[in-house]
Formats: C-alpha cells, structure tokens, sequence
C-alpha cells in the first residue's frame, strides 16, 4: 500500500517537472534563437526577401514580371468574373455582419 502510493507519488512528481523542464527550456530556446546573431545562410534569406519587397514595391507589383504574365493575369482576371460577377476580384472582400 505505501509502496503503491509512493510510486503513484514519484509518477505525479515526475510528469509535473516533466512539464516544468519542457517549458523552461522551450521558453529559453525562444530567448537564446532572439538574443544571438543569425547565421550567415539566414541572414542573406532575410536580406533577399527584404530587397524583393522593396524591388516589389518600387515596381507596384512582381519584379521581373514581363509582358506574357500580365496578359495571364488579365485573362485569369476576365475569367473569374464572368464566372463570379462584376467587382474588384484584386481586393480583399470586406464582410459586415449585423
């Protein structure tokens, strides 16, 4: 009966420092991941996706984008709206619930 409880105890004890530690050490993960440098691979990733989104946004749209991608689009675009009906189909939809 004590041998019981004492087992049942060390399996309580064992599950809830279990989920301390998981906790602790994903929380430092966390903090040690912001607190170093990025390595040079992730660093030159970030780097390319800023450029492309200044290039994007200086060009108004997909850099390096010719002539035959805008006709795709304009054509995907006439497409969707004889099927769905008029209106802006570029934009988000807005919803109003009442």
């Amino acid at each position: 009966m004590i041998l019981h409880q004492i087992l049942q105890f060390s399996s309580l004890f064992r599950s809830a420092v279990s989920i301390h530690l998981r906790r602790n050490i994903g929380l430092s993960a966390i903090v040690f991941n912001k607190a170093k440098e990025l390595d040079p691979i992730q660093k030159l990733f970030v780097d390319k996706i800023r450029e492309y989104n200044t290039k994007s946004k200086q060009a108004g749209g997909p850099v390096d984008a010719g002539p035959e991608f805008q006709k795709e689009i304009n054509e995907s675009l006439a497409r969707l709206q004889r099927a769905y009906g008029e209106g802006d189909l570029t934009k988000f939809p807005e919803f109003k619930f009442e």
